[in-house]
């Protein structure tokens, strides 16, 4: 029997992801339930197992997934966090289990599960995350491909230019277009040549320098504690940080990080004596009975970048940005990949609700700027109180807010309500405005509860393995 001639036959729909990051690979995620295929376009190879991915310079230094954006991960791809857990990474509760010496005194070890860190080495995150996006078999990767511009006009996307690696060039047509590919997106040059005139742009650099390196801990390192020990804006003087975090194979991955006047530098021999001149000892006694493993890793990205797409009078259907595409943050405030996976969960929600319809690229690019927004406030709110910042500086109202940051940060240190709420803001799981709730007012108004420590809060068992190690306790 022929087939009806009034019968339609739909047609595959398909999307493409530019980069192979975790910011493209959780793109894919988000994406993969609503189109008949995903395509992920990525100049280089993607490396089997945990191993470095070229192209990410910044994993030599440590990474948090902080607990907002570890939820989000959950949402997109089920038994991720389990599977990261697994392969060696731990999950530290907030602030149960980190030392923090912030600017206005040692913060106390409250007992709490709903806030937490995710630490592990980049490429382990990497690596957990990409294999469970591409068992998927919707989700395949273009390798050794990069994409050279943007098809369609200025009203609608239509797919991208790609060139292969022997110099080639074909167009694949595409249903959406995410651009992942980081802080080198070439995005506002591709809707330039869409007729689309550029984003505004902010760049807010406070001149920070990362020197990290990895050591074999002489502790066992399963729930072993994150120590930080934080620089104080508010001195007038160069900015010295440096912590540890605990990452998967009995490892250390420590970072210092200075501002201009006391960056570090590459070389080994001066790695630990840099850890000394913090504002107390305590990571430069820990590195005492630890085996360096790697060579220092020194960069000076740091740079705030943010692209207000949500802002543009004018925005392609069948295009959206995320991740570091949109907003590069210093990472010092550990925000990059956790604004990554909000972005994707937005990106989901609204295909969910509108499907590939007309108005869901603007509605998406204006849902992800609202994660962006909290993370970019938290980390610009912070560096612009450096005297060596360009691109801004604190003007009234900043230092104003500043003062009430800090006087929260005080209060913080004795008291459980403010501690908690901080720590809601902090790890992305709740708006700014939880720092205006009443009783948070009320709270910094009367200041902490309970008297200053005078030193990290280790407890006993820690002591005792300290001890073992020869390591002098604080």
């Amino acid at each position: 029997m022929s087939e009806s001639p009034h019968r339609t036959t739909r047609l595959s729909t398909r999307a493409v992801v530019v980069g192979g990051s975790l910011a493209g690979m959780l793109a894919a995620a988000a994406v993969r339930d609503h189109v008949d295929t995903v395509e992920i376009i990525e100049a280089h190879d993607l490396p089997e197992g945990p191993e470095p991915r070229p192209g990410v310079p910044q994993a030599a230094h440590f990474h948090v997934l902080l607990s907002g954006g570890a939820n989000a991960i959950e949402d997109l791809l089920p038994g991720t966090l389990k599977e990261l857990l697994s392969a060696g990474a731990n999950r530290v509760p907030m602030t149960t289990n980190m030392l923090i010496y912030s600017p206005e005194g040692w913060y106390r070890r409250w007992q709490r599960d709903s806030h937490y860190l995710i630490t592990a080495s980049r490429d382990l995150t990497d690596s957990v995350v990409r294999r469970q996006v591409l068992k998927d078999p919707r989700v395949s990767v273009r390798p050794h491909t990069k994409v050279t511009a943007l098809l369609g006009s200025s009203r609608r996307v239509t797919g991208v230019r790609l060139r292969a690696a022997d110099g080639t060039e074909t167009d694949l047509t595409a249903d959406l277009v995410v651009d992942a590919s980081g802080r080198a997106s070439r995005t506002p040059q591709w809707l330039g040549e869409l007729g689309i005139p550029g984003p505004a742009e902010d760049r807010i650099d406070s001149g920070i320098a990362y020197a990290s390196r990895i050591y074999r801990a002489p502790v066992p390192t399963l729930n072993w504690p994150v120590i930080n020990v934080q620089a104080d804006p508010r001195r007038g003087e160069p900015g010295r940080t440096g912590g540890i975090v605990p990452i998967e194979d009995g490892r250390w991955h420590v970072s210092l990080i200075g501002t201009p006047g006391a960056q570090p530098t590459r070389e080994a021999a001066e790695f630990e004596p840099y850890a000394r001149t913090l504002r107390h000892p305590v990571v430069a006694d820990l590195l005492s009975r630890a085996e360096p493993l790697t060579d220092v890793a020194l960069t000076h990205s740091t740079v705030n970048r943010r692209y207000y797409y949500e802002r543009l009078k004018s925005w392609p259907e069948g295009l959206v940005a995320l991740g570091d595409s949109v907003a590069a943050f210093n990472p010092i405030y550990g925000h990059g990949m956790s604004v990554a996976a909000l972005g994707a969960v937005a990106l989901r929600a609204q295909l969910t609700s509108l499907g590939l319809t007309d108005g869901l690229s603007r509605k998406v690019q204006r849902a992800i700027a609202k994660p962006v927004e909290l993370a970019w406030s938290l980390a610009v709110g912070q560096d612009i109180h450096y005297e060596t910042t360009k691109g801004r500086s604190a003007g009234t109202l900043d230092r104003l807010l500043q003062r009430y940051v800090s006087r929260l940060s005080h209060t913080a240190t004795g008291s459980y309500r403010v501690a908690t709420a901080m720590t809601e803001v902090l790890t992305l799981q709740s708006p700014g405005t939880a720092l205006l709730r009443p009783s948070v007012l009320a709270a910094a108004v009367i200041g902490p509860p309970r008297p200053q420590l005078d030193g990290p809060t280790f407890t006993a068992g820690e002591r005792g393995l300290l001890a073992e190690a020869g390591i002098p306790v604080p």
